[in-house]
């Protein structure tokens, strides 16, 4: 099937792709060095297989046919893979806007160079017996969230704030990642979670919810690549050559789900069935493109939309200066569309 990501896929064969001999841990380590330069992505999550698109390097060398080895250190939501990034333990962080956001007003001084994920995936998921519909319901409630450094939980922050709420008028429980259990046990009435979270939970017994949707509250993308302003100022050509390999493999996977979905049962840590795999990725590539990108070309930014979402923060009282998107958003080293890497 003809897709408008053919072209990038027939650029990125004509780059040699090698199949890497490292499981993901160990890409930047394995084998005689060929002359790469290293690159460490701090994650938001453990090696799950909505990220699949970096989990396969070993199998496809997106990243290699660029001259950078691929490295990943798992974390527990975008606020560890902010963490993770500032001591110095990674060259980019794949985090939320909210944790960059938050980071920016303590005074860190970053810079986010590629949208990610375009369309806001998070959610608060409840079942119907607990009558919780919109966010005012929440109040009184007891909440999950996968970690307090989680999009989850900043999401929720924004829903409580839209409903006149604060994390005063509810109580939030750290339930972990992909964990609902709680919520179908009754140990929470609701639990915060993304698109793919949801699908999880629906096939762990999980049934007849109500979801509410952040996207209706406030369409932010749901995470973002950042990096030091620092490295933004003085490793610009590397950063190009990793944002160019990281968009071959975005449209790689979303034009090949199914070969993603099988790579995914021996490389993420949760990819044991093919055909939850090829749902979960499904959702992703989904949330990878938007009338933006669509027009300009994967990992494009809507800069109206993020300072809406920065002011909005203000306005909720989750940040306490302004922040100028104009001065804290690169898009210089994003990828033009026809698929060749941003010019020098």
């Amino acid at each position: 099937m003809k897709t408008p990501f053919a072209g990038y896929l027939r650029r990125a064969a004509a780059l040699g792709f090698a199949i890497g001999l490292a499981a993901l841990s160990g890409l930047a380590t394995a084998g005689p060095a060929l002359a790469m330069d290293k690159v460490t992505v701090a994650g938001w999550s453990q090696p799950i297989s909505e990220i699949t698109n970096l989990l396969a390097e070993p199998d496809k060398g997106f990243f290699k046919a660029r001259d950078i080895a691929l490295d990943y250190v798992p974390g527990t939501g975008g606020g560890s893979a902010i963490q993770t990034l500032l001591t110095g333990q990674a060259n980019v962080a794949f985090t939320d806007p909210a944790s960059f956001f938050l980071a920016l007003d303590k005074g860190q001084k970053l810079v986010a160079i590629y949208n990610i994920y375009p369309q806001n995936v998070f959610n608060v998921v409840s079942p119907k017996e607990r009558n919780i519909t919109r966010p005012a319901d929440l109040k009184g409630r007891r909440v999950g969230v996968y970690s307090l450094s989680s999009g989850t939980y900043q999401n929720l922050l924004v829903l409580l704030h839209q409903a006149g709420l604060s994390e005063k008028d509810v109580t939030i429980e750290v339930t972990g990642l992909l964990n609902f259990a709680p919520v179908i046990q009754g140990q929470v009435d609701a639990t915060a979670a993304t698109d793919t979270g949801l699908h999880v939970g629906l096939q762990k017994g999980l049934k007849d919810v109500n979801v509410i949707e952040v996207k209706d509250s406030l369409n932010l993308p749901s995470d973002i690549f950042v990096v030091t302003a620092e490295t933004y100022a003085t490793r610009k050509d590397l950063l190009k050559r990793f944002l160019a390999g990281y968009r071959d493999s975005a449209a790689w996977m979303i034009a090949q789900p199914e070969e993603a979905a099988r790579i995914a049962v021996t490389r993420a840590i949760n990819g044991r069935d093919e055909a939850t795999n090829l749902a979960i990725i499904t959702l992703r590539n989904a949330s990878s493109q938007s009338e933006t990108t669509r027009a300009t070309g994967l990992g494009s930014f809507d800069p109206a939309l993020m300072q809406q979402g920065a002011d909005s923060f203000r306005q909720l009282g989750l940040i306490a200066g302004p922040i100028d998107i104009a001065k804290v958003v690169a898009t210089d080293l994003i990828p033009a569309p026809d698929g060749k890497a941003a010019a020098p």
